[in-house]
């Protein structure tokens, strides 16, 4: 009973002992160090003391003794549970040489079974095992005389094991446990209990993890889908796929925090995520989109440039984060550079902030701003300023024979070519894509809304004249000469007309490309700037002097006249034939109108005189002669007409009507612009009293006059009030 206290009195020394060691806690947060530190199969040796839990029959202590050598192998998906094989020999020596030697025996055994071992850290780990299995006892001095007598036994086994290891390959191990002995023979003096503790070492195969050459590799890549890559789509690679990568788990278990991204060294300041995933199952694969944001280093490249990216995978596997990286070749094309698998692509290249063109664009508007008339259209002015100004300075059509738009649109894959905006105005030549991306640059620039229209061969441009739908009449009198486009009117313009034919015929030139598909609509395309632009935003431009010369505004704003005119004509025209078929004053009324709205003063002036000619008495006549006369500062002419219908409208009763109204305000306008502001504000009054509302917009009358220029600065041509017809109002 000594021994059996003095064997228990270890086991607890040795517990004590190993609770006492320093275990990273953390490590074992980290990571599941089972499976990071798994092994596929180790041998060992062990060497173990035995003793009875009390004397055997054979009436003598026992040294008891064990040699063995084991193998284990831990199953890959939980190694924390080791299937054990063991085999060995317990020697069992009489302590008393005189009568009981003849019971010294040796037991040859093996065993199988299982345990469980669990690393605390990467040093130190616990569990046990329990096996079972066969063993013969050899007695070879149990008859004097003859041969060893043998005899067969179970043998059962179960351990605690506290392990200590110094490498990954190798495990020292304390084995404190009980071996339970039942002979299958009557030779049963040793059956029962028995304590061990035995050290063992273990060789465990394998790579250790965290050497230098080992290096985890959960993940398998695909062949990468990357092809190649333009600098002018800088923007739309930061949030649109620019490549695919699949990716495999090839572990049996899952893997967690999937992240990947695109880095380029050189021309990205840091990687770009691109994708991640909360866990991939084991064998699980996924496709990747991967994004780059690029800086505008890609803006400075020429020409055709090789590069080496990198797609970066970072994940967690027992609670190990893991790095793994695949290198990724293709070809980065200059800013000048698209392909035209999107139509929309182009307005990458339109760029309006760009400060040469808004040097251009502000030249040309400064050459015709005194010429524009407030009654027209402001944004085709606009369209008419800007193309006869590129015309001016000799910018021609001239077909790329390096890369034809025709060539490029067919196969959507061929880069093509396409020049800024800048470097159009620099050459002051381009194929169809070059001039319509500058139009539209510079109609941008000046803050005209612009469009793009492709159709089979060919690209040209368009821009919104501001214009509703339903007041087509205002741009043209034929309403298939404009383009209504979400309740406003755009116009096309032929861009290879630019310097060769009048804005006019460069219009109906475009309406006639739009038309020629009208059986087949699919195959155009109206594409608003601002809106692709949402996807490809223009490319980068670094500030520089591009020395462009202008050329002359005073043959800018001849060219923008004539156009102009032209217009105005074809406005005026049919209101003009109508008049002089009927020879009515409202017709007649209808048209000086018109010839106002479109700063035809002169003409007006004629065609309201020509109205009151037919009826001295026409009021509307009246007011909108004494219009004209205001727009040209005659003052006291316009209120001489004002005055003039304030009496007619006396006569007549309508003192208080809304006609009366609208003179009482042209008559405080009036007196305003001639500085009388007592009778100013008298008149404005009498028109406040018909209605308050309808006056508000005009009350800086009621302000003190500012001689110093404040006044001048009021009186807004644009608050005229023309008279038309209004339900007998004027009869």
């Amino acid at each position: 009973m000594k021994s059996y206290s003095s064997r228990w009195r270890t086991l607890i020394l040795v517990f004590t002992l190993f609770l006492s060691l320093p275990l990273t806690a953390s490590d074992s947060e980290k990571m599941d160090l089972n499976h990071y530190y798994k092994y596929p199969l180790s041998a060992g040796f062990e060497y173990g003391s035995l003793s009875t839990f009390s004397d055997y029959e054979a009436g003598a202590p026992y040294s008891i003794y064990e040699l063995s050598g084991n193998i284990r192998f831990p199953l890959p998906p939980a190694p924390i549970i080791q299937l054990m094989a063991k085999g060995g020999m317990l020697e069992f020596n009489s302590n008393d040489s005189n009568n009981l030697i003849k019971w010294d025996s040796t037991h040859y055994f093996g065993m199988i079974g299982a345990g469980l071992s669990h690393r605390f850290s990467k040093m130190y780990e616990m569990g046990g095992h329990l096996l079972g299995g066969y063993s013969q006892s050899i007695f070879t001095n149990l008859i004097e005389g003859q041969d060893a007598v043998a005899a067969h036994n179970l043998l059962f086994e179960g351990s605690l094991e506290i392990g200590f290891n110094p490498s990954y390959s190798f495990s020292l191990c304390a084995n404190p446990g009980v071996k339970y002995i039942h002979s299958l023979s009557p030779l049963d003096n040793f059956n029962g209990p028995v304590f061990n503790f035995g050290i063992s070492g273990n060789f465990r195969f394998g790579k250790d993890p965290d050497s230098p050459d080992v290096e985890i590799r959960s993940i398998r890549f695909g062949t990468p889908d990357f092809p190649d890559l333009f600098a002018a789509m800088q923007s739309y690679y930061a949030k649109n796929p620019l490549g695919y990568v699949e990716i495999t788990n090839t572990e049996r278990s899952g893997i967690e925090e999937i992240q990947v991204a695109f880095f380029q060294p050189g021309f990205m300041d840091v990687p770009t995520p691109s994708f991640t995933c909360a866990e991939l199952a084991g064998g699980e694969s996924v496709k990747v989109p991967l994004q780059a944001l690029f800086n505008n280093e890609v803006f400075i490249t020429e020409g055709i440039t090789p590069l080496t990216g990198e797609i970066i995978v970072t994940y967690r596997v027992n609670r190990r984060t893991v790095e793994q990286r695949l290198s990724v070749s293709y070809d980065l094309y200059d800013k000048k550079m698209m392909t035209w698998d999107d139509d929309r692509k182009i307005a990458a290249f339109i760029t309006p902030a760009d400060s040469a063109l808004q040097n251009y664009g502000s030249f040309i508007r400064q050459s015709c701003k005194d010429a524009e008339i407030p009654g027209l259209s402001k944004g085709l002015q606009t369209g008419m300023q800007v193309f006869h100004a590129l015309g001016e300075i000799g910018c021609l059509y001239q077909l790329d024979p390096m890369s034809p738009f025709t060539a490029a649109q067919e196969n959507s894959m061929v880069p093509d070519s396409v020049s800024l905006p800048r470097d159009t105005l620099k050459k002051i030549t381009g194929d169809c894509d070059d001039l319509t991306v500058l139009y539209c640059s510079l109609m941008e620039t000046v803050g005209m809304e612009s469009a793009f229209i492709t159709i089979p061969g060919h690209i040209f441009a368009a821009f919104n004249t501001g214009v509703e739908s339903r007041d087509f009449a205002k741009i043209h009198t034929d309403r298939n000469m404009t383009l209504p486009i979400d309740g406003e009117l755009w116009i096309p313009v032929e861009i290879t007309l630019i310097g060769k034919a009048t804005f006019r015929e460069a219009w109906r030139k475009g309406m006639e490309n739009w038309n020629r598909y009208r059986e087949s609509p699919e195959v155009r395309q109206f594409i608003r700037t601002r809106s692709a632009q949402e996807v490809y935003r223009p490319v980068g431009l670094r500030e520089k002097d591009m020395g462009l010369q202008y050329g002359e505004p005073e043959r800018i704003l001849r060219g923008f006249i004539q156009d102009r005119d032209s217009i105005v004509t074809d406005l005026t025209h049919e209101q003009y034939a109508a008049a002089e078929a009927s020879g009515s004053k409202q017709d007649y009324n209808k048209l000086g109108i018109l010839y106002a709205q479109m700063g035809q003063y002169t003409m007006a002036e004629k065609t309201f005189i020509k109205a009151l000619s037919l009826d001295n008495n026409y009021r509307s006549a009246g007011v909108n002669l004494g219009n004209i006369y205001f727009h040209q500062k005659k003052y006291e002419e316009a209120l001489e007409q004002y005055l003039d219908v304030e009496q007619i409208l006396k006569q007549a009763n309508r003192s208080d009507s809304s006609t009366a109204m609208k003179v009482y305000l042209n008559i405080s306008r009036a007196y305003y612009g001639m500085e009388e502001l007592d009778k100013a504000q008298e008149y404005f009054q009498l028109a406040s009293v018909i209605d308050e509302s309808e006056v508000s917009q005009f009350a800086y009358i009621m302000t003190p006059v500012d001689r110093g220029g404040t006044r001048a600065a009021e009186i807004r041509e644009a608050d005229v009030i023309y008279m038309e017809e209004e339900a007998g109002e004027y009869q």
